[in-house]
């Protein structure tokens, strides 16, 4: 599920705040229309569509591919696993052989591996196109942002360009349930993934043609950390979802997270030496609001994620919900992102990063705990007025948090900065869908998995409320 998402909660990155660029160059810059905005658009919105349209189908694809719940989870997560790993890669390779190169090899990924969801015909196969697509969406997404921020050079011109591109992506994820709901309803679920590929090929001639190359900024590809991050959250994720079936003090289970442990100190290690073998510059922690942006952005994923994984299971498997209705009643809890996403930009330009998280994490946690009493006898609306104002909270703290990123990283840093934010964004969803499965396989009474359930996703994000309250207050840039 995945994700920058990566924003679910969040659409698109919220405008970067940049310096400005020199008066000169700015008078002469040439003006440009919405069309590369709309061509670097179609590949964000398929990844962000295919992070909510799945969730709707998981019921049909269990009684499709007799799939038991682990391998419901690993569908969800496998695409969310390889997104998260492979970011950084994906920025690193973008500063190396240029953002659009890049951009191209990761949609023409994504396409096939689409192409290869709809014809699967096992659960372990659809898992398998499912990394592909992962791997795919971490290759286009850092690409994208740079390359649109490349493109609108006129700060204000980007500003506006930006805004739009949040409200796009976030109005994607928005309506994907309900697109999810009316494709399986009336082609199967099969057609998720099939509707990516006219959209992919379209999306692949304009680019070719419409988006100008970028300069190149080439830079060592440190292969040995990137291997210890996928060793890490590969093992990790085996963890987590096997736990439960393996049972926790299974041999399996003990060695993979001994093993994810290992890789974790490993890569913390070589991170702190610095120099040529870091994933990321050493300026982008000169303060500590971007590593504490960074952990924000995971605890609000892991909430995000995790509740849409466990609502629509709720819909469908506790109140006997098909997909089309799953659809129907998820899109008011999800419009309520697309407004908070447009009224954020708006708060945060005025006041600032702090005043945005803060209001938006405290009503995030507030409506969570209060779902915790949530049963499938309770009335339709009163849950969904719940959901959507805690939707609604979030969505008005992460663009926010994305504004607070960029300003610290500043141009020189844009790829490293936002390849980093998505990763550990894409992590947050990864292990909030986990964890959301293993409540699900451990306690089989619905009242006591919705109070589980619902007091974690509070709790945690509690836990980014005080992150927002210690270290993010006046941001200022790596550079």
């Amino acid at each position: 599920m995945s994700a920058q998402c990566p924003n679910l909660a969040g659409g698109a990155p919220a405008a970067p705040v940049v310096p400005a660029a020199p008066a000169a160059h700015v008078a002469h810059a040439p003006r440009k229309g919405l069309l590369p905005l709309i061509t670097l658009a179609i590949g964000f919105v398929m990844a962000m569509l295919d992070v909510t349209v799945v969730n709707v189908g998981l019921s049909s694809i269990e009684q499709s591919l007799s799939t038991p719940l682990s391998m419901l989870v690993w569908i969800i997560d496998g695409y969310t696993l390889t997104f998260a790993a492979m970011l950084l890669v994906g920025g690193a390779l973008a500063d190396r052989f240029g953002a659009k190169n890049i951009y191209l090899l990761g949609l023409l990924l994504f396409v096939s591996a689409s192409l290869l969801c709809g014809a699967a015909v096992n659960g372990p196969t659809l898992v398998a196109a499912r990394l592909l697509q992962g791997v795919g969406a971490a290759f286009f997404m850092p690409s994208s942002l740079s390359l649109l921020t490349h493109i609108y050079e006129d700060d204000r011109v980007r500003a506006r360009m930006l805004g739009i591109w949040s409200a796009t992506v976030s109005c994607a994820a928005v309506i994907g349930p309900l697109v999810g709901g009316v494709l399986i309803h009336a082609f199967g679920w099969r057609s998720v993934f099939l509707i990516n590929v006219p959209i992919g090929l379209i999306g692949l001639f304009m680019a070719r043609k419409m988006i100008p190359a970028m300069p190149k900024h080439p830079r060592e590809l440190t292969m040995l950390s990137h291997v210890l991050g996928v060793i890490m959250l590969s093992a990790l994720s085996f963890a987590l979802i096997q736990g439960p079936a393996y049972g926790w003090t299974s041999p399996p289970i003990i060695g993979a997270a001994v093993l994810a442990a290992a890789a974790a100190c490993m890569l913390v290690r070589r991170e702190r030496r610095g120099g040529p073998a870091a994933l990321l510059p050493r300026d982008l922690f000169a303060t500590p609001q971007f590593a504490a942006a960074n952990g924000i952005g995971f605890l609000i994923n892991f909430g995000v994620y995790g509740l849409l994984f466990y609502i629509s299971l709720f819909l469908q498997q506790a109140r006997g919900d098909d997909a089309l209705q799953t659809g129907l009643e998820l899109l008011p809890m999800m419009v309520m992102i697309f407004i908070g996403n447009l009224w954020s930009g708006r708060l945060t330009a005025r006041r600032g990063p702090r005043l945005p998280m803060l209001a938006g994490l405290s009503g995030g946690a507030l409506f969570a705990a209060l779902l915790t009493g949530l049963t499938p006898q309770t009335p339709y609306w009163l849950f969904a007025l719940g959901i959507a104002l805690a939707n609604f909270g979030i969505s008005v703290a992460i663009p926010a948090m994305t504004t607070a990123v960029m300003q610290v990283a500043g141009r020189k840093h844009a790829n490293s900065a936002a390849a980093t934010l998505n990763a550990n964004r894409q992590i947050g969803a990864l292990v909030g869908v986990a964890v959301m499965g293993v409540i699900l396989h451990s306690v089989t009474e619905w009242d006591l998995r919705n109070m589980l359930a619902f007091g974690f996703i509070s709790a945690v994000y509690l836990g980014a409320l005080f992150l927002v309250a210690r270290y993010i207050d006046v941001v200022r840039s790596a550079q």
